[in-house]
Formats: structure tokens, sequence, C-alpha cells
């Protein structure tokens, strides 16, 4: 009913929740191709190579039965980096990734699919280039619906806030209900029950669930941090010299051990370490494995990232960190079927061709 080209695709998260809605995504494009193995081996889709920038209408079209009934989507969630908080104060006029947005807005505007989506940080909506693209959309007839999205009340067991927009030209679309507004998937329920592994080890059963070596001062440090604590918990002789000072005081959200009854921080794709963030391991004395920091961002158990022997935490850890959440694309993908359900009686241009 729905068929589907994913830009930006990265390992698959968006097209994994995609096609657990129900969604045909034949193809993912995008310009790093370490993903391919991942997006490919998991999901029933082709990935590509190539760069936004150059990607024409007739590349696009290829992909899309001409089956009447049919409807096509167009999915881009351009990279997010310019629009960070991370980056406020910095001068990202000249990152490379700043076009990405138009171009995505020429394909929607050349392909003229009936249904688009796109996600991004939150502050995307401050940009410029987020504010034509909306524009765009409504100048060539979209019903357009935006918003931030709360990823923890749709079941995602991550305090993880991203910008979503559905634009159809259907009818009027919109995200459905939360599913989780009352309860949270916490951590120990999503990796409570993975086997224990020590800092530098891996699971000899899973190539993924290996956790980074820790110095012997940060192997000190994680042992004297609570559940749910920061660096301010430690005695002074392990306290970091950048956090003795003022400047350093009012970052208390690294060297932190999640909790295992809430959701947990949002994943970066520096997730698997411990100085990087609150991504200690509640009980054990170790960062996240790769594994559950995939978990986190609700990939399947047995989703494959790189081929076992050539499994890096760099590489791996950027592919998460990165990802559309697997559970937040099936929201997507589930907001999208809904309104095409309603809306049976529609046809395109295309099909009336």
């Amino acid at each position: 009913m729905i068929d589907a080209v994913d830009l930006f695709c990265g390992a698959g998260g968006l097209t994994a929740g995609m096609q657990l809605a129900g969604i045909n995504v034949h193809a993912g494009y995008d310009i790093e191709s370490q993903c391919k193995h991942a997006y490919e081996v998991n999901n029933d889709a082709v990935f590509v190579a190539q760069d936004v920038k150059n990607l024409t209408k007739a590349q696009l079209e290829e992909w899309y039965p001409p089956a009447s009934g049919r409807y096509r989507l167009l999915a881009g969630c351009a990279p997010c980096q310019p629009f960070s908080t991370y980056n406020q104060g910095r001068d990202t006029s000249s990152d490379s990734k700043w076009p990405l947005l138009y171009h995505f807005a020429r394909l929607i505007q050349e392909v003229q699919p009936e249904l688009v989506t796109m996600e991004n940080v939150p502050d995307v909506t401050k940009h410029e280039v987020y504010n034509d693209f909306v524009r765009s959309l409504e100048d060539q007839g979209y019903n357009v619906w935006a918003n931030r999205v709360a990823c923890v009340e749709y079941g995602l067991p991550q305090h993880r806030r991203r910008h979503v927009l559905l634009a159809s030209k259907l009818g009027p679309i919109e995200l459905i209900e939360p599913t989780h507004r009352d309860k949270p998937v916490t951590v120990k329920e999503m990796i409570g029950d993975l086997p224990k592994i020590d800092a530098g080890c891996c699971d000899p059963d899973d190539p993924m669930h290996r956790a980074a070596t820790l110095t012997p001062i940060n192997l000190q440090r994680i042992m004297s941090s609570r559940e749910g604590g920061t660096w301010r918990d430690w005695p002074p002789h392990l306290v970091a010299e950048c956090h003795r000072k003022a400047s350093g005081k009012t970052y208390p959200s690294v060297y932190g051990r999640m909790s295992r009854d809430e959701p947990s921080p949002t994943m970066t794709t520096l997730c698997y370490g411990f100085g990087n963030g609150r991504f200690g391991h509640y009980e054990q004395s170790r960062a996240l494995s790769l594994r559950e920091a995939a978990i986190l961002q609700s990939f399947p158990r047995d989703y494959e990232f790189m081929p076992p022997d050539r499994i890096t935490f760099k590489a791996v850890g950027r592919m998460i960190g990165n990802a559309v959440p697997v559970r937040l694309g099936q929201i997507i993908g589930e907001s999208l079927m809904k309104h095409v359900k309603s809306h049976e009686g529609y046809l395109s241009p295309k099909a009336l061709v």
C-alpha cells in the first residue's frame, strides 16, 4: 500500500521500524558505505551508497511500482549535527551537511510523493533551512504536521526528544497518540537479562555484547559511583581536574551510572564510553556494551551492524547513536498507515496517468 525510499538511511533504524509497521521500503540511500552491511542484512531493502546531492528524479522513481492504489513515501532524516545543541555558539554555516535538507526538498518537488516524513533534533526548527523546507511543502499543497516528540511516551526506553514531521497530499495528518505516556519502559526491562560482562570483555555468544576497557582510575571511579549518580558522589581524589574548576562544576551528566527503573539517557555516538555521558551500567562496573546501547535504541537483539570480526566501538557506536530509533520509525510508519487507510479513495496523479 505504501512504497518508500529512505534517504540518509544509515544503519536502517527508520527502515526497520517502517517495515514493522507494514510499509514497503525498497531502498535506502546514504553516503556512509560502512552502513551497507547493517542495512541490507537486517532489512528487506537495497542500500545505495550515493550522495543525496547527486540523486535524480529518475533514479528515485525506479523504486516505486507503477500499480494504482499505492502511495509513494519519501523519508529523509538528514544528518543532525549542524542543528544539534552540541553546536550552539559555533559557526556551522560552512558544514557540508547544511544544504542536505534543501536537496531533500528538491527531490520532493521533482517526484511529488503522496507522503513525506523527516526526523531531526528539536533545534532544527530554529534554522532557516527548516522553515524553508516546511514552506516548500505547504506551497506544493502538502498538509504538514510537525512537533517535538518525547520518544519515551511511545515505548522507547530512552529520554530522547526528536522533531518529527509528517506531510501528505491526501489530507490532514498527525502522529498517533502516545502509547506509553503513563508507563515508560525502563533500562532494566530492556537489558537486565543480558549476561554479565566485565569492562574490556565480550560475551562469547554475542560479539556485540562487548564493553570498552576502563583505565585504572576510571575503574575506581565507576566502582565509587552510585546508581543514578554522577562524579559528584566520588571521594575528592577521584574527581577530574576539569570538574574541580568552577566552569566544570555545572556539568554533572558525565561519568554517571544509569538508573535501572528509569529510561536511559539519550544514546549518542559515544554511548559506549563511561566518561562521555551517563552511560555507566546501573550495577556492573563498566559502561554500556554495544548491544545494550543498540537495544536501548530499540534495535532487535539480533541486529547485526558489522561482520563479527570487524566490529569496532567507534564505527558501531556511530551507527547506533546516529540512528533513528526503530521504535520511533515504527510509530511513524503506523501513523502513515493509519492515515492512508482513512483516505483509501484518494487517487494520486501518478495513478491517473
